[in-house]
């Protein structure tokens, strides 16, 4: 070890910045001039390295002041590495213990090499301090000894003995700070002793409470009290600093035992620490002390699942030893079966919940016990896993939650690297949950602020942590709460499943039969519908040896973690199956999910609630791609413009010489297009107005793109005529959902000479041709091209030239298709032949005259034929979306009729749009600005609602689920919880679309 030469700032680079420091140095032995003293320097480092030097010397100069025997003291600290290592390392740590130690100097003798903390000796020395006799039977068993020492004088003398043994234990744990070369207490081995000492000091305490309640030795006939330790000195993993959670079991249970257990909690937290006995039957409301039967009625029939949890950790540790055992017997079985009860793992993720939303925000990212990925993270983890799986194997019966982890990794319930993680990261934190309650032996979880620099680098020297090279040790401190925290988080949020995929993975085929139903009772336990059913793809996804078996063993338990928050995870389990099944030759699927987090939440809610989702993805799995976070500065893929995907559509199309092959790649398109649409959707990032628009617009290009191959391939020379398709229906409003056909009018021109009739035959070969191309069966979605709205309907020709239009809209035109018209707009071919066709209905459908009274009266009795007619048998009109009250057809008929009358004069109202018309309509003054709100409301409601019903199913369907998982899930379709109400939603659908249809029968029917 090299000497300090160095004048002026020798001093400062030891860390001993005070201005007295030298004049201290010096008086008491160690300083001489610019240099450590003779024999002085081994005491300067250790000096050095403790966690704060000056504060260490102002406590040591108090101390060899207070010592009886300065030279020797002085000789020890020189001789002995380990006296100087663990009294310079406590010293610069805990002002408490120093204080305590400068009031009782001689307990400096404790800290020598030889003395050891001994848990087998804290009960017979804390008894002693009181004037109990150890080897007599307990206090509060019949007969149980006393204490010799009663009122303040035996709470001074259990309080010195308790600091005492505490003055060892944390010199021994902070001993390898001041000298690096001393062993190491790992923090569990400190837990451990901490809740050893905590029941010795009941176990005085107790003695004590005899003795001041029962002067006369008339302990109330031979009762009996068991104090049962909760919480983690239950678990033997108390922190220096805490309340001690107990519960009392008496026989019998009257006022002599209460009258016991109340004194025995004044003399505990006088002397030691608070006694907290807020975790018995009926909490701080019920009786202090109950009968073992009281105990058992209670927990049988009125216990809350956090009770049993709480249980879990319940250990005997003071009063008579018979009763708190038969008291463990007793509710053992009730801990080992209480996952077995509905809610059970949705009561501990939501008591977790409720843990982290009491956590105040301003402190949250500094909390070490309560916060996100903070000490309550790994327990709940642990705790519900023992609870789950403990029942059918002891090895997880530990209360402690280090040697339960220990037991869960070593059973194949949770992988090695997990568990071996999570221990370090748990250990990590409860060492700086330590150290900050050493300092003052104050309870505190926070860690210092991020501008507290002093305080930080106190901590951080304090849990021996050093600079690296890069970072000073406050930048150490900080980066390695930051990865242990997230590491914690990610942990938790994982283990909930990593055990039941390990143990079916691992098992061999001529026994898994056997295990089988205990394995289905714990995803039953988890919370899955059919455990069986889950059990069969867990096994086919990760069975084997290979590389993708592996890969899907570390994925899945974060997959169904997400799923389980789905509104149905068995058909998201099957659809992810399904899916990986499918791309099991796509060697980037998987790495995809391993490497992108986002991608797997993301799948797994739209697996979990869409079935359509999962049957569009095998066929467009390149999609999957979208689902990753964008690249900073880049926008998301999933919100692409609509427009920019059309002309990508179109230009790809246009490159396939085969029209057979141009059809079959814009329908791979619009396959790839209405999946991303659709995840978007789900993930709501895109409104109602947005998911119409984009689906349309690529209809549309499908529409151009097909036509235009066509027309390539029937080119043999001029083309005898030009073609435009004109959009009809939602298609012309631009207003398709994931379900609607295109509805189209076909219009044909002679060209080059050509006949009209030679100009119709070609324009229906193409329009026939175009329409078999897109409709021929195939896996993806079908794509109909509908021309029922032609005139005189399926019976008319499929294609007129303009002047057959014209003819026929002049002389035999009826209401209802100059209603149909007002959707019309040209969407595909020729565009000026489109633009002429829309000069010829115009006067059609925006008569300028209006309608007359007989022509309303005519569309309100079709409207109301077919409300009557068309709506299915059974239906519910309050939650049919197109035909019900207030739903799609009312609000449409509504603006349509106001068209008709008034778009003749008013040119702002010409548009195919729903919504823009009823925006139009207001701003017009024909509607109230409330009405407008009320109609937009309800059109985009029901619209959502039809599109969710067709994402949910997989199908068209325009009638709303009353009850069950499909509610649920179109409910989280529309963005509703998953683990909510899903009655929230109906009864907002049917309020909405009430309101909707009051405007309606108000301007439509003029009622």
């Amino acid at each position: 070890m090299g000497r300090v030469t160095r004048t002026g700032t020798s001093l400062a680079r030891l860390g001993l910045t005070e201005p007295w420091a030298e004049a201290t140095l010096t008086a008491l032995g160690w300083w001489s001039g610019d240099r450590p003293a003779a024999g002085a320097e081994p005491i300067m480092w250790a000096l050095a390295r403790s966690p704060d030097p000056d504060l260490a010397l102002r406590a040591a100069e108090r101390l060899v002041a207070a010592v009886p025997d300065r030279p020797a003291f002085d000789a020890a600290l020189r001789s002995d590495v380990a006296l100087r290592g663990r009294l310079l390392a406590l010293l610069g740590s805990s002002t408490a213990l120093g204080d305590h130690l400068v009031t009782h100097p001689d307990r400096w003798h404790r800290l020598t090499g030889a003395a050891r903390p001994d848990p087998s000796g804290y009960a017979a020395a804390l008894l002693t301090a009181v004037g109990a006799d150890p080897s007599a039977p307990p206090a509060g068993s019949a007969a149980g000894g006393r204490a010799g020492l009663t009122g303040v004088e035996a709470i001074v003398a259990l309080r010195t003995a308790y600091l005492d043994e505490l003055l060892v234990l944390a010199a021994s744990d902070l001993a390898a700070v001041g000298e690096p070369e001393l062993a190491v207490l790992e923090v569990d081995d400190v837990a451990a002793h901490l809740s050893d000492l905590a029941a010795a000091a009941l176990q005085a305490a107790i003695a004590v409470a005899a003795a001041e309640a029962f002067p006369n030795g008339d302990d109330a006939g031979g009762g009996r009290l068991a104090v049962i330790a909760m919480g983690k000195c239950g678990g033997h993993e108390l922190n220096y600093v805490s309340d001690v959670d107990v519960v009392f079991v008496a026989e019998p249970a009257d006022a002599d035992a209460a009258k016991l257990a109340a004194r025995m909690m004044r003399v505990a937290g006088e002397a030691c620490f608070e006694v907290d006995a807020n975790l018995r039957p009926e909490g701080r409301q019920g009786e202090l002390v109950r009968t073992l039967d009281g105990h058992v009625s209670y927990y049988r029939r009125w216990a809350k699942t956090w009770e049993f949890q709480a249980l879990l950790k319940a250990r005997p540790i003071a009063g008579d030893v018979e009763l708190g055992a038969a008291y463990l017997d007793a509710v053992a079985p009730m801990v080992w079966s209480a996952a077995e009860r509905d809610g059970f793992v949705a009561d501990v993720q939501a008591m977790r919940r409720r843990v982290e939303d009491h956590v105040k925000p301003e402190i949250a990212e500094r909390e070490l016990k309560l916060g996100r990925g903070g000490l309550r993270d790994v327990e709940f983890a642990v705790q519900l896993l023992q609870l789950v799986h403990g029942r059918t194997d002891d090895a997880l019966r530990s209360p402690t939650t280090l040697a339960a982890l220990a037991a869960l990794s070593d059973g194949g319930y949770v992988a090695r690297e997990d568990g071996a993680n999570l221990a370090a990261s748990y250990r990590f934190l409860r060492l700086l949950e330590h150290r900050l309650q050493l300092q003052k032996l104050r309870r505190t979880h926070l860690l210092p602020a991020a501008d507290d620099t002093s305080a930080l680098r106190w901590l951080a020297r304090a849990a021996r942590l050093r600079r690296d090279g890069r970072r000073d040790a406050v930048g150490v401190l900080l980066a390695e709460w930051t990865r242990n925290a997230r590491r914690v988080r990610r942990l938790h949020e994982k283990l909930f499943y990593r055990p039941l995929l390990s143990a079916v993975s691992r098992l061999p085929a001529d026994t898994a039969r056997l295990s089988e139903p205990a394995a289905a009772a714990r995803m039953a336990a988890l919370g899955w519908a059919s455990p069986e059913g889950a059990l069969g793809h867990l096994r086919a996804l990760t069975g084997g040896v290979s590389r993708a078996a592996s890969i899907q063993q570390t994925l899945l338990p974060v997959l169904l973690d997400e799923l389980s928050g789905s509104p149905d995870p068995d058909r998201g389990l099957l659809a992810y199956r399904r899916v990986s099944e499918a791309l099991a030759a796509t060697p980037w699927y998987l790495r995809l999910l391993r490497d992108e987090g986002l991608v797997v939440s993301r799948l797994m809610k739209l697996l979990g609630t869409s079935a359509l989702v999962p049957d569009l993805l095998v066929r467009a799995p390149e999609v999957l791609r979208l689902l990753a976070a964008p690249t900073a500065g880049q926008a998301d893929e999933l919100t692409r413009d609509p427009a920019e995907v059309a002309a990508s559509l179109r230009t790809t199309v246009a490159r396939q010489h085969d029209p057979d092959t141009a059809a079959a790649t814009a329908r791979s398109l619009r396959r790839h297009e209405m999946l991303r649409v659709a995840c978007a959707d789900l993930l709501g990032m895109l409104d109602t107005e947005q998911v119409c628009a984009a689906l349309s617009a690529v209809w549309v290009a499908v529409l151009e793109a097909t036509l235009a191959s066509v027309q390539r391939a029937l080119s043999t020379g001029p083309a005898p005529a030009t073609i435009s398709v004109i959009g009809m229906g939602r298609l012309g409003g631009a207003e398709l959902g994931y379900s609607s056909d295109a509805d189209v009018m076909f219009v044909c021109e002679p060209a080059n000479g050509a006949t009209d009739s030679e100009a119709v035959k070609y324009a229906t070969t193409v329009a026939e041709t175009v329409r078999r191309r897109l409709g021929a069966p195939s896996p993806d979605p079908a794509l109909v091209v509908d021309a029922d709205l032609r005139p005189e309907g399926r019976s008319g020709p499929l294609v007129r030239t303009l002047a057959s239009y014209a003819a026929y809209y002049a002389r035999w035109s009826e209401q209802w298709e100059a209603q149909a018209l007002l959707r019309a707009r040209p969407i595909a071919g020729d565009a000026d032949l489109g633009r002429r066709f829309v000069a010829l209905i115009d006067p059609i459908r925006y008569p300028a005259a209006g309608l007359d009274a007989a022509a309303v009266t005519e569309i309100r009795r079709i409207k109301a034929r077919v409300d009557a007619e068309r709506l299915p048998r059974g239906a519910d009109r309050s939650l049919h979306t197109k035909l019900g009250l207030g739903g799609l057809a009312d609000v449409e008929w509504t603006v349509q009729l106001l068209q008709l009358q008034h778009a003749g004069d008013l040119p702002e109202l010409r548009t195919t749009s729903t919504l823009e018309g009823l925006r139009e309509a207001g701003e017009a003054g024909l509607l109230a600005a409330e009405d407008v709100a009320e109609l937009v409301t309800g059109w985009s409601t029901a619209t959502r609602a039809r599109n969710a019903v067709m994402l949910v199913r997989g199908k068209p369907g325009d009638q709303l689920p009353r009850s069950g998982r499909e509610l649920a899930a179109v409910a989280a379709a529309l963005g509703y919880p998953a683990d909510g109400d899903s009655g929230v939603f109906l009864d907002e659908y049917r309020r909405t679309t009430r309101r909707s249809r009051a405007v309606v029968e108000r301007v439509f029917y003029g009622w």
